[in-house]
């Protein structure tokens, strides 16, 4: 349905003049994220609306629901999938607004927290106070918590701490025909109904839209350490990662970086590796003292030497670790400059299915002769595989395409999923069927039918 001057005014009405957008040039720039979804002018909302309250979040779904108006949540256009890009046109409810972290409870060691807020900044918050909030995707400077609600997002820390859904204990959401519902709250156990707190987790803003979320913390460790390993083969570093978590030596972080990767970050830093190298494992250990550092440094360093490393380095200071840590955190930018286009995946595997899916997607990259740049989070079994590409060549376009649909086939092959991290959105829509079959499809949209019968939360995402 068209939006009209009237639906405008009571909009207005709602969260106020001043938050309602409707010229041209601010509604494109809700029109897309940080996927390689297209742009197209096609995708622009029909209007722009910046509630600052939950009361507002709900005027306003109260009138979409009534008029049929299709509403997609976005908080800071960080995804990977397309997930708050609106395809259907509609309102683009954006809870940029909501930026108030409502409670620190030190003696539950929780977090009441605003859907906006960004998640280093809770993060920062909570570290004052000597609590750790660890979930952190890449985009953790900018990402806003009702986004990492919506996507479960995780990070690098995953393997040690696990992602969003395992530190959400209740939530504040707002269903589709504006009802306002609380889920879960600081209560450790609960088992009352369904757990809604989780349905939501990873719903992609298709089910409510989360406008607050309680938030479990733990103390924060007293120290931490980073390494750098290099290694003759990929195969070698991700049986590295292998015969630690077997020996029960848990790196708060563990990142690999494959050849192709590594080649990147030369052309970046303009600072070469030893020739030697093929792999490299950045990690990070943690835990109450320097002792305790020691002793998981000297046990992986066991591991490595066993695997023949080509070196192994510790570093020796504040400085000298946000070095290693540049490395990583760069990584995204310098594969992206590599080529005109990059198509970023995000796919999940059985950590003993880890080597196995690294080498069926070089066999993928060299059948096709696209580079595939290969990265992620070794630890928890997630691949962000990137295919390098120039999409303003037709058939190599079509050709990357076909590659990416090969990426999923991999993950599928080996017992993983299409998404670790990022969510099904828009660009994995086409696989969705073959990951969960028509029956697993069948069954996400019953509950889909049951909480947003009309269909306007978020269309056109997961299937």
């Amino acid at each position: 349905m068209a939006i009209d001057e009237k639906i405008v005014g009571q909009l207005r009405e709602i969260v106020g003049k001043d938050h309602v957008l409707t010229a041209d040039l601010e509604r494109f720039g809700y029109s897309y994220d940080s996927s390689p979804v297209a742009l197209a002018t096609a995708n622009k909302p029909d209007i722009v609306v910046r509630p600052r309250t939950v009361e507002e979040v709900s005027g306003v779904m109260k009138l979409a629901f009534e008029h049929g108006i299709p509403v997609t949540p976005r908080g800071a256009s960080s995804g990977r999938s397309g997930g708050s890009v609106p395809l259907h046109g509609g309102i683009a409810l954006t809870l940029d607004r909501m930026t108030d972290i409502l409670e620190l409870d030190k003696k539950n060691m929780m977090v009441t927290t605003e859907a906006g807020v960004r998640t280093k900044d809770l993060y920062d918050y909570c570290a004052k106070e000597g609590l750790f909030y660890p979930p952190d995707p890449a985009s953790w400077a900018y990402s806003l918590i009702g986004g990492n609600v919506a996507e479960n997002a995780g990070g690098m820390r995953a393997v040690k701490y696990g992602v969003t859904a395992n530190y959400v204990m209740g939530l504040e959401i707002v269903l589709a025909d504006g009802s306002i519902i609380k889920t879960g709250g600081k209560s450790i156990k609960n088992v009352t109904g369904y757990n809604l707190t989780q349905l939501m987790v990873g719903s992609e803003g298709t089910l409510g839209i989360v406008t607050k979320a309680i938030l479990r913390l733990i103390p924060m460790p007293a120290k931490r350490g980073v390494m750098q390993v290099f290694f003759r083969s990929l195969d070698d570093g991700c049986a590295a990662v292998h015969d630690m978590l077997q020996q029960n030596i848990v790196p708060s972080v563990a990142e690999l970086i494959d050849d192709v990767s590594l080649e990147a970050i030369v052309r970046q830093k303009k600072t070469p590796f030893d020739p030697a190298a093929k792999a490299c494992l950045i990690l990070e250990v943690d835990g109450p003292d320097e002792a305790s550092l020691k002793k998981q440094s000297d046990a992986i360093s066991k591991v490595v030497a066993n695997l023949h490393a080509v070196s192994f380095r510790v570093a020796q200071s504040q400085a000298e670790a946000d070095e290693l840590w540049a490395i990583r955190r760069g990584l995204s930018s310098a594969v992206a400059a590599m080529a005109p286009n990059r198509l970023g995946e995000d796919i999940s595997v059985p950590r003993d299915a880890f080597p196995e899916a690294v080498r069926r997607l070089k066999e993928v990259s060299s059948r096709n002769g696209l580079p595939i740049a290969v990265f992620g989070h070794a630890g928890d079994g997630n691949l962000h595989p990137s295919v390098l590409c120039d999409l303003s060549n037709p058939a190599e376009e079509k050709l990357a395409h076909h590659v990416v649909g090969e990426i999923f086939d991999v993950a599928l092959s080996v017992g993983g999923t299409l998404s670790g991290e990022h969510g099904i959105g828009i660009t994995k829509r086409p696989y969705i069927v073959k990951a969960l079959g028509e029956a697993g499809v069948a069954a996400l949209k019953s509950v889909k039918q049951a909480l947003d019968p009309k269909g306007i939360l978020n269309p056109g995402k997961i299937w």
